[in-house]
């Protein structure tokens, strides 16, 4: 399983520092399925990046007795010189898979055809996004770091990541981030709302969207309010 206790992510330092969110505790179960809930700029992705081992935490721990991705979509990890076929077999090494076999799979999946011969840094980001997920679906794993990434390219693509990820692997682990209320209603049964440096597990997915739902809401009818009392600044 994944265990969390008390995770405490900080930017910046003395009078300067932001908290992100503090004393996170939770654990996700072989089959968990858990949505991150929070506005833009809240600290979702920072999470995930976390958990996948991608960023520090200031303070707490994070122990996996189960293997994990990378965040799907996260393709910070890619060396910009080197093609896509390079950044594919250095990966093959890294888990310890046949680079051709992987080749074929991540080709297969990704459908970026002879753009794989160029260097990454001449992808664009859906390009990126499509390679980072087709290898991690060809590298199997407990569970999965999903964020935003099922809006990758075109929406008969979409399907397939999705068809990839909750049909294929319905047995396995996710933890999502994403703006899509009705999906986490779908394929999610638990809860973390990040909002204001403070996060909270909240056990039903149902109460946990209806509360995000509040939160987003109070904030559009406030940002309203100061627009509405804002001084005129056209002469």
């Amino acid at each position: 399983m994944l265990r969390v206790d008390g995770l405490t992510k900080r930017y910046g330092h003395h009078g300067a520092a932001r908290t992100l969110f503090r004393d996170l505790s939770f654990e996700l179960p072989p089959g968990g399925r858990l949505a991150l809930l929070g506005r833009n700029g809240q600290g979702k992705s920072t999470l995930l990046k976390m958990l996948g081992g991608v960023l520090p935490a200031t303070a707490g721990r994070i122990a996996w007795t189960m293997t994990s991705s990378w965040p799907l979509g996260f393709s910070g990890g890619f060396q910009g010189g080197m093609t896509g076929f390079d950044n594919i077999r250095f990966i093959a090494r890294i888990y310890g898979r046949d680079p051709n076999w992987l080749i074929d799979r991540v080709d297969r999946f990704a459908e970026l055809g002879s753009a794989l011969e160029m260097p990454i840094r001449f992808f664009s980001s859906g390009m990126r996004a499509r390679l980072a997920f087709g290898l991690s679906v060809a590298i199997e794993f407990d569970c999965y770091l999903i964020d935003e990434v099922i809006a990758v390219g075109d929406t008969a693509f979409q399907h397939k990541c999705e068809d990839e990820l909750f049909d294929r692997r319905k047995e396995r682990a996710f933890i999502i981030a994403t703006h899509s209320l009705e999906f986490l209603s779908t394929h999610c049964d638990r809860a973390i709302i990040i909002e204001s440096g403070r996060a909270k597990v909240i056990e039903d997915i149902h109460l946990a969207l209806e509360i995000y739902a509040s939160i987003v809401e109070d904030h559009q009818q406030r940002q309203l309010a100061a627009y509405a009392n804002a001084p005129d600044l056209v002469a």
